[in-house]
């Protein structure tokens, strides 16, 4: 696991805030928002995120048969909170072997979605969003989502022929659904219901297995 905050959209290193600046700064990128150390699956990594989130924290409610959460990530530091997040879950894929998923919610012009999903010119979708009719669509709930809410997602050509990705929007901001092998993709067809946990109150009995290293790529 990376031990140091990483840009959010290319995973280099940080210049820190100093005397002189409070940015944090990338030699490509410029000033960006940390993405800070992936956090180990369990209560305590989900907890972190929640504490300061300005953003949705979506996971599939009920998860497919077999899946297990498997880490968390945050971009963003005290000062800004969390204006980034992503749930990491794996388990069997539809047609063979394992296969995993992200999810994440973020602010436009952050950059955590497109770098996972591959995407190289920018930090927001590019092309294929938006163009024709949506080719997923998912149903959110959360605090401020009413149960049943469609949201259309689109597919978007990544740069690495290993993965699918869908990009929507929801409560304001981007959601990206990143899935590896590519062939997993076909889960977004089964049009999955995702849980906002912010919700408060909520005791779910969030199942959890071992730690997922994409969060470290």
């Amino acid at each position: 696991m990376r031990a140091e905050p990483t840009c959010p959209r290319c995973g280099g290193r940080l210049r820190a805030p100093s005397l002189w600046s409070s940015d944090w700064g990338c030699g490509v990128h410029g000033v960006v928002l940390p993405r800070q150390p992936a956090k180990r699956p369990g209560p305590d990594g989900l907890a972190a995120v929640l504490r300061d989130t300005r953003v949705p924290v979506w996971t599939p409610w009920p998860l497919p048969l077999g899946w297990l959460i498997t880490g968390f990530v945050a971009v963003g530091d005290d000062r800004s909170g969390v204006r980034a997040a992503a749930v990491s879950l794996s388990g069997p894929g539809l047609l063979s072997g394992p296969a995993d998923m992200l999810l994440v919610a973020e602010e436009p012009g952050i950059g955590l979605g497109a770098y996972y999903a591959g995407l190289m010119n920018g930090p927001d979708p590019g092309t294929g969003f938006g163009e024709g009719p949506p080719h997923a669509k998912v149903e959110v709930s959360g605090p401020t989502a009413t149960s049943g809410h469609s949201v259309p997602m689109w597919a978007v050509p990544s740069a690495e022929p290993d993965r699918a990705v869908y990009v929507g929007e929801a409560l304001g901001d981007w959601l990206w659904a990143v899935l590896w092998p590519a062939d997993a993709g076909l889960l977004m067809l089964e049009r999955p219901h995702l849980l906002d946990l912010r919700e408060p109150g909520m005791e779910l009995d969030l199942p959890y297995g071992a730690y997922n290293p994409r969060l470290d790529e």
